[in-house]
C-alpha cells in the first residue's frame, strides 16, 4: 500500500463493519503462520517426517441501513486445511511423498465412464445398421 494511500485511510473514520473486518482479518492473519502448512517433526528410527498441509482462508462482511431506520452489519470468515503429503528426511536426503486426493480423480473418472458410454452406443448404432 502507498503511503498516500495509507494517509487518506487515516482521514476516513473507520465504521463499526469496517472495524469489524479489520478485528476479523488482524484474527485470521495471526493464525496464518508456516506451522499451520507445517506440522510439527515426527522423528521414529532415523527418520523425520514434516506433516504438509494447503491452507485456504476466506473472509466477508458488509454493513447497511434502511433510510434513517437503523443499521446492520455483519460478517464472518473461515478456513479450510487438507493436508497434501509430508516430507521425509533421513540420512541427509529429503523428499516431498504426495497424498493421494479420491477426490480429485473424480472428474477423470466420470469423463472415462462417458467415453465409454459414447462407445458402446455407437457400437450399438452400428450393429443395427
Amino acid at each position: 500500500m502507498s503511503r498516500a494511500t495509507e494517509q487518506e485511510m487515516a482521514l476516513v473514520p473507520a465504521s463499526g463493519a469496517d472495524a469489524f473486518l479489520e478485528r476479523l482479518a488482524g484474527r485470521m492473519g495471526a493464525e496464518a503462520g508456516a506451522s499451520v502448512v507445517f506440522g510439527e517433526p515426527v522423528e521414529r528410527g532415523g527418520v523425520t517426517v514434516i506433516p504438509v498441509a494447503r491452507a485456504r482462508w476466506g473472509f466477508g462482511g458488509g454493513a447497511g441501513s434502511r433510510g434513517g431506520e437503523g443499521g446492520g452489519s455483519g460478517g464472518g470468515g473461515g478456513m479450510i486445511v487438507s493436508p497434501v503429503g509430508y516430507i521425509e528426511m533421513q540420512e541427509g536426503q529429503s523428499r516431498f511423498r504426495p497424498i493421494p486426493d479420491p477426490a480429485a480423480r473424480l472428474p477423470v473418472l466420470i469423463a472415462r465412464g462417458a467415453i465409454a458410454l459414447l462407445i458402446l452406443g455407437a457400437i450399438g448404432r452400428l450393429r443395427r445398421s
